[in-house]
């Protein structure tokens, strides 16, 4: 089966991708890292001006709906161009406050829309982790334990990570929202949300890194020939490209099986999420050998990029966890 996307999700791919090609976004990253948010939090009014963060947001809620298809078309471009930020948290809290309604969807899915806050989530079930991504910077921090979800009113000490524009937090105490089964359900579905897009997001920085590797290898030189042309460089570039082709299928399926509230979604999501990270996290090992020693260096904008890789491989599903709801048709998470 052939995934295409129409003509309407080409534009809005285009009108994102020359967007943040003029943003200068390794400056924003590298300033995110170091604490400064302010180019971040410009780069993402940005983003909700474009429409990003309201493709999660109901319509009652001043948002467009759930369209997950445009979501992953948003977070492939994301990716390529190293976005920092709790991206995935902010548009799976939408999805479950969405799903959930009540007082703090009217306070808050409005402004998730508009980009005026920036959310992140934790949802503490079957061994995820209990910390939540940027709750330094976010301005409200849902937390889903079990059938109960809470707004944290403060975070223990952030946490480091292989990727530097990567803060992690424990969120602490705050007052409870809603509790029942609901939680559970509405939680579930803001998992996979934010696992679909933490899958085209890895796909996006995949074929940043695959296009950068491509460039350098024709321009490195050894024995007076390009580097590009010898064959075991042409073979691991390949087997790059090919993992990464594969994979957009299964994440524009994964996308479409959500938009139809498909029984199986939860299966093919943990599908798309193993394929795509494993295909970008390939790709980072790949960029690092065939830029040689200064793939290493950190001034390097490579390194931006190949250290996004092993963290979104194990955010929101690691592979073992995907593979385990995959056989299990789902259900495990």
């Amino acid at each position: 089966m052939r995934f295409l996307l129409d003509d309407g999700q080409r534009e809005f791919a285009r009108t994102l991708d020359g967007m943040l090609r003029s943003a200068g976004t390794p400056g924003v990253v590298r300033s995110w890292a170091s604490g400064d948010h302010v180019p971040g939090r410009a780069l993402w009014a940005r983003l909700a001006e474009a429409g990003v963060f309201a493709l999660a947001i109901p319509e009652e809620h001043e948002g467009l709906g759930m369209l997950p298809v445009e979501l992953a078309v948003a977070f492939g471009e994301l990716g390529r161009y190293a976005v920092p930020g709790p991206l995935a948290e902010t548009v799976a809290a939408g999805a479950l406050l969405g799903r959930l309604g009540g007082d703090a969807a009217h306070v808050w899915l409005p402004q998730l829309a508009s980009g005026k806050a920036v959310a992140s989530l934790c949802v503490m079930s079957h061994g995820s982790s209990p910390y939540a991504l940027d709750a330094d910077v976010a301005d409200a921090v849902f937390v889903v334990d079990g059938d109960t979800v809470r707004l944290a009113d403060s975070h223990g000490p952030v946490q480091p990570s292989a990727d530097p524009a990567r803060r992690q937090a424990r969120p602490l105490g705050g007052v409870v929202l809603m509790r029942g089964p609901m939680v559970t359900a509405a939680a579930a579905y803001a998992a996979d949300v934010a696992a679909l897009v933490t899958a085209a997001q890895a796909l996006g920085v995949g074929r940043a890194l695959l296009e950068r590797t491509v460039e350098y290898v024709r321009q490195r030189t050894q024995f007076g020939m390009a580097v590009g042309s010898f064959q075991a460089v042409k073979h691991r570039l390949a087997d790059t490209l090919i993992a990464l082709e594969f994979a957009q299928p299964l994440v524009y399926s994964a996308a479409l099986s959500l938009a139809a509230d498909d029984p199986a979604a939860g299966r093919e999501v943990a599908a798309a999420k193993v394929s795509a990270c494993e295909a970008a996290y390939a790709a980072a090992r790949t960029a690092l050998q065939l830029h040689g020693a200064v793939g290493y260096t950190e001034e390097l904008d490579l390194s931006l990029w190949i250290r996004k890789a092993r963290p979104l491989r194990g955010a929101w599903g690691t592979p073992a966890v995907c593979r385990a709801r995959v056989l299990a048709g789902g259900a495990v998470r």
